[in-house]
């Protein structure tokens, strides 16, 4: 079989219904709208949700919970993901995202107390955990906060 010889299954592609074409067509003059109404008209028919005059579902369920749009967006990075720096070196936000640790920045970059850090850093970050701190110190290392 080539390319040029593909052909859809039998029965899979349908012709689409070719609406006011006369009245022989079988969908001419109201083209299967009847004879009237909201929903014959153009432009008629009810918005998405609405019941009739009925209280709407979206209405009747009840609302949950709480979005803080003030809230600032801080990005959480493990201590053993610092591990994978040179011994010495400094760790910046800005160095953790072109090492890929971290997708974005954010409004900030905390680092948390998970897992153990082998080398000794000097680690510059917008907030830190109380035990990554002390993990850090413990290394030989420094956490500074900008």
């Amino acid at each position: 079989m080539k390319l040029h010889e593909l052909r859809p299954a039998p029965g899979s592609r349908k012709k689409p219904k070719r609406k006011g074409q006369g009245i022989g067509s079988g969908l001419g003059k109201t083209a299967g709208r009847g004879h009237g109404g909201q929903n014959s008209r153009s432009g008629g028919g009810v918005r998405p949700g609405f019941e009739g005059g009925q209280m709407p579902l979206q209405r009747r369920m009840p609302k949950r919970g709480f979005y803080n749009r003030f809230a600032k967006k801080i990005v959480a990075v493990n201590l053993s993901r610092l591990n994978l720096f040179e011994d010495g070196s400094t760790v910046t936000p800005e160095t953790l995202l072109a090492m890929g640790v971290i997708k974005k920045t954010g409004d900030g970059v905390k680092i948390l107390g998970n897992g153990n850090l082998e080398k000794s850093l000097t680690v510059r970050a917008q907030a830190f955990s109380k035990s990554a701190g002390e993990k850090i110190a413990a290394a030989g290392g420094r956490a500074e906060v900008i």
